[in-house]
């Protein structure tokens, strides 16, 4: 028995929205309009960058990007926990909680990392704008959407395995959580993770810090940039081509930061589930509105298409 009881266990079980029946419906519901909206948002921004020739620039090459990105990460997310709201059966397979703990991962440290290569986008752009369209050719927009993939995929590789075939499960079956991150499943291994919190302290520190620190040289130079420029119109015009990254980057680096750097003593599991909602939920639905709103180019696009249909 003492061996069963630390081998892995052939399911998980993963909480709902609610225990209460109506909030139930009611979180299923607002969930699905949410997932529906980012689905929508983000499949639009990508069809009219497609369709608009206007916008077949780098900036909106890398947006497009951060919309499959988004995309992809609340598809990973939002469908299980929709499905374990309203289900009796809250269980999922060892090898399903690994899939979707690869690919969260992969999804949030690239949208991380693609939100740094935009700053960096950004800053040639206002910056050295005489040389931007041959420093930011196809090419090297290419390389530079393919490095955040690369290292995602490499760093997810790594929690994840030594997760799932590091550690074995005792404690319990049931994940405090809506679906498989890496801090609750933690919780359930019958031996100290050590290794594993020190992995994703060390990881979270590194792609955080220098990501948050490429962003902020980024705008330190865009802002001394902008407010060189003498005409008010000219510095409201290059202000208005990054204040909308600039708002995601807000949005995404307060809840990133709450979420993995904050003293494992002060954790709070319904504040970490509402900040899972927000990120794997909440942001991809707001990011392709924040760009679309801020964005005359895209508002001028959409309003064309309609006007065509």
């Amino acid at each position: 028995m003492e061996n069963s009881n630390q081998t892995v266990p052939f399911r998980f079980f993963l909480l709902g929205l609610s225990t209460v029946s109506h909030l139930q419906v009611l979180g299923f519901l607002l969930l699905l309009l949410v997932y529906i909206n980012a689905l929508l948002g983000n499949g639009l921004l990508l069809i009219t960058v497609r369709i608009s020739p206007t916008l077949h620039t780098p900036m909106y090459f890398f947006l497009c990007n951060l919309s499959i990105i988004d995309i992809f990460v609340s598809t990973t997310v939002v469908p299980v926990i929709l499905k374990n709201t309203l289900s009796t059966d809250k269980s999922i397979s060892v090898t399903g909680c690994a899939f979707q703990m690869f690919f969260s991962l992969v999804g949030g440290v690239s949208e991380c990392l693609l939100l740094t290569v935009m700053a960096y986008d950004r800053f040639v752009a206002i910056c050295r704008p005489l040389h931007y369209s041959s420093i930011m050719n196809m090419r090297f927009c290419v390389i530079l959407a393919l490095i955040p993939w690369t290292f995602a995929v490499v760093n997810s590789s790594i929690h994840v395995s030594i997760t799932f075939i590091g550690l074995s499960f005792c404690k319990t079956h049931i994940i405090n959580h809506f679906f498989c991150e890496i801090p609750p499943i933690l919780r359930l291994s019958c031996k100290d993770p050590w290794l594993n919190k020190i992995m994703m302290y060390v990881a979270s520190v590194i792609i955080i810090f220098w990501s948050l620190t490429l962003n902020v040289i980024s705008y330190v130079y865009i802002i001394s940039s902008i407010l060189k420029i003498r005409s008010s119109q000219g510095r409201q015009a290059a202000f208005s081509t990054c204040s909308s990254h600039f708002t995601v980057l807000t949005f995404y680096y307060a809840t990133l930061m709450f979420m993995y750097l904050q003293p494992p003593s002060s954790h709070s599991l319904e504040i970490d589930r509402t900040l899972s909602l927000l990120y794997t939920a909440g942001m991809p639905m707001l990011n392709p509105i924040i760009y679309s709103i801020r964005n005359k180019d895209v508002k001028n696009c959409i309003r064309k298409i309609i006007k065509s249909k």
